[in-house]
């Protein structure tokens, strides 16, 4: 029997041929991956409170932060669609397409970073980037502070979500509000966290032969953890070199942040959790059926050519990662007033 060693975290798995006994996969599969929480995780130094919680949630929704008052976090992050918007690249200030797939916000507390390329180190950071960015919200922070303090209802707000503070309204405070909020918006009770707090038959046969392939091939190495990958930065293109459609050559990945040669065309591994609801699927976006992205990481990153039935029920593992989505009742947004500034909209 053929057996290779695959090490994760300090963790050693062996991959054997031949199937694994029950017992012993529910064990291997406990020592790679863990539950989604049901609780959001402390964020260091944004501990926050209620009225901080309450002001994030306001602010994802809140269409005022970009210069056109069209576009909100939910716009390409829609909580009602996986975190995401359905899009090879989100639609942004003017009708611009963005130059990336917009991940999803749901479970990303979890990821190492922010952004394909990571370079965004928080939640707070991350929040910081699309507002500015032109062809997204194309706004500007001291734009951004202007209409907020002058809405009555987020001066407010402000002042008591951040009690201690002489001029609470800010761009920061702005961005440590909505990290507080994403931190929040988690998918616990998937079939495969049942299938890890014990429960053998949260997963059928099926599901189970594609958790061993999973393991088995190597798709673990990156894909492991409480969010089945956003903890590493691997090469797009590790065995053999996808599409350049899929690998456009001018998008260097981590390049751009790092400025070392080798991470060009380096990109954050992305989290698997609730990846059926969330395609298409790359940085590009340029494939929508997840058998298919499935077959693409067996041959660009493990150099193995998946058969039919292998993608069939990795596939269908895959699909046991969706939790429950967050239940989110549409806030109402403060009323401006007579000092609001118009939206631009070139």
């Amino acid at each position: 029997m053929i057996r290779k060693t695959i090490v994760i975290a300090g963790i050693t798995l062996i991959a054997a041929g031949a199937a694994w006994g029950k017992e012993e996969l529910m064990l291997r599969a406990r020592a790679a991956f863990k539950p989604i929480p049901v609780a959001a995780p402390a964020i260091k130094e944004n501990k926050g409170n209620m009225d901080r919680l309450l002001l994030g949630k306001m602010l994802f929704f809140e269409p005022r932060l970009s210069a056109s008052y069209l576009i909100s976090c939910n716009s390409c992050h829609n909580v009602g669609l996986g975190g995401a918007d359905l899009q090879e690249t989100s639609t942004g200030h003017g009708w611009q397409k963005g130059p990336r797939n917009a991940p999803t916000v749901l479970n990303s507390v979890f990821n190492i970073a922010q952004f394909w390329d990571g370079r965004a180190p928080d939640l707070a950071a991350q929040a910081k980037g699309p507002v500015q960015a032109s062809v997204e919200m194309n706004n500007k922070p001291e734009q951004v502070v202007a209409t907020l303090k002058s809405i009555p209802g987020y001066v407010k707000l402000f002042a008591t979500a951040f009690p201690h503070e002489k001029d609470p309204v800010s761009f920061d405070n702005m961005a440590k509000a909505i990290e507080l909020y994403e931190a929040t918006l988690l998918t616990p009770d998937a079939p495969f966290d049942s299938y890890l707090k014990g429960n053998a038959k949260a997963l059928n046969g099926k599901e189970k032969e594609g958790l061993t392939l999973f393991m088995e091939k190597g798709c673990v190495a990156c894909h492991a953890g409480v969010n089945m990958g956003g903890a590493g930065y691997y090469p797009f293109g590790l065995k053999e070199t996808p599409l350049a459609e899929l690998l456009p050559p001018d998008d260097l990945g981590r390049f751009k942040v790092t400025n070392t040669a080798s991470d060009k065309y380096v990109y954050k591994s992305p989290s698997l959790r609730n990846i059926a609801l969330t395609p298409p699927y790359f940085h590009t976006g340029k494939v929508w059926k997840l058998k298919d992205a499935v077959m693409v990481m067996g041959t660009a990153q493990l150099g193995v050519k998946l058969s039919d039935s292998e993608a069939d029920n990795i596939t269908l593992f895959l699909r046991t990662l969706t939790g429950r989505q967050p239940k989110v009742e549409y806030p109402i947004l403060p009323q401006g007033s007579d000092t609001t500034p118009r939206p631009m909209l070139k």
